[in-house]
């Protein structure tokens, strides 16, 4: 007779055997490594694709190598011209050497984030604050380039810092919309200035022309009452220069 308790121990095995097989597989996706640690030391890193450890003896980490966007909250930040401001950014950073990413720094998301807010508020402390509204694009390539140099030793590679927001008090918004009025009335009278100026540049050249050509001042003359006539006033009083009737006033002479 069949006895199903004689097969228990080999059951057992075998179940044992599938689950040790089971945990010994191991299946990374392309952007992803697995740095590999066997009896505490460090033996290399795997993937992307399937592989075997062996299980309790090798223990496996796993780490990303795709871009993480890190956002670095609003920090209060002293100008150096002692305005007081809140600046928040965005860091764009991905790992290059998992191994070192593991080994070297105990979590090198959060002291990324943690150097970030920490130079942030160090290089934006050196600028004034004119500095650091007009050349932006300037300090996130100083920002860049400091994190970069600090988190190259952790396999870490910044790509990219962007300076997000700029919040200022209330009376600085104010004083900067008071400094733009008078920027643009400044504008706006030397505009006025240099157009009365080349009017006057134009006056005085017609007046060179006119004196050197008597005549083209009776044609402006007439000119002039043209277009007064084509207005519809009822009545024109006007000077008649004494150049134009001259010449009556020689031939009447001449005949007495």
């Amino acid at each position: 007779m069949f006895d199903v308790l004689n097969y228990v121990p080999l059951l057992f095995l075998l179940v044992l055997l599938v689950m040790f097989l089971a945990s010994a597989v191991r299946i990374l996706a392309e952007y992803e490594r697995g740095v590999l640690f066997r009896l505490g030391r460090l033996a290399g890193v795997r993937g992307p694709g399937l592989f075997f450890i062996i299980p309790v003896v090798d223990r496996l980490v796993k780490v990303s190598l795709r871009t993480v966007a890190l956002d670095v909250p609003p920090q209060d930040v002293i100008t150096h011209d002692n305005v007081t401001v809140k600046v928040s950014a965005v860091i764009y950073f991905r790992v290059m050497a998992p191994e070192k990413a593991i080994v070297e720094v105990e979590n090198y998301l959060y002291a990324t984030s943690q150097l970030s807010q920490t130079t942030l508020r160090s290089v934006l402390g050196q600028v004034e604050l004119d500095e650091l509204l007009a050349n932006r694009e300037k300090i996130n390539q100083e920002l860049q380039q400091i994190l970069d140099r600090h988190t190259g030793p952790w396999g870490v590679k910044v790509t990219a810092v962007e300076v997000k927001n700029i919040d200022l008090p209330q009376e600085m918004l104010r004083a900067i919309a008071r400094q733009a009025e008078a920027e643009r009335e400044r504008r706006a009278k030397v505009i006025h200035a240099d157009g009365e100026f080349q009017a006057s540049e134009k006056l005085a050249q017609a007046a060179r022309v006119l004196a050197t050509e008597p005549t083209s001042l009776q044609l402006r003359y007439l000119q002039t009452l043209t277009e007064i006539a084509a207005e519809k006033n009822s009545t024109t009083i006007f000077p008649v220069p004494i150049d134009l009737i001259k010449m009556f006033l020689e031939k009447s002479g001449g005949k007495e």
